[in-house]
């Protein structure tokens, strides 16, 4: 296993909409809605440029629970990651869409933050880059 381009790539997206969330979120906390959404697809990018660095294939897919159960095949997921993965599930791209509204406290909000946090660091830590 080694750390390439496309992994470097993956992350650094990643990044962005873990940084556009959290900019959105101190700038305009009322775009709850968008917030919710760039932290779900942060943390789907993290765990695509892990499948990535472990060689694992994968179908084109937003659901984290999938990507996860993937991974398992050979690293360990915590439970805790699986709880935090279904929270964010729920803000994937069908929440991008005006039929489908939510509605977040900032609690929630911090929370969605601080999740976004721990699956950029679990990546970060099993692929060993500061």
């Amino acid at each position: 296993m080694f750390m390439n381009d496309l992994i470097k790539d993956w992350i650094e997206k990643a990044d962005h909409d873990f940084g556009s969330a959290k900019l959105i979120f101190i700038h305009v906390p009322d775009y709850y809605d968008t917030i919710a959404f760039h932290c779900q697809q942060a943390a789907e990018k993290y765990l695509k440029a892990l499948l990535i660095y472990y060689e694992i294939e994968f179908q084109r897919s937003h659901n984290l629970i999938y990507l996860l159960d993937l991974l398992s095949d050979k690293i360990e997921i915590s439970e805790d990651i699986y709880d935090n993965a279904i929270l964010l599930n729920g803000f994937s791209v069908q929440i991008r869409y005006p039929d489908r509204k939510i509605y977040l406290s900032k609690d929630e909000l911090e929370t969605s933050i601080s999740i976004t946090q721990k699956f950029r660091e679990f990546t970060i830590n099993k692929i060993g880059i500061n």
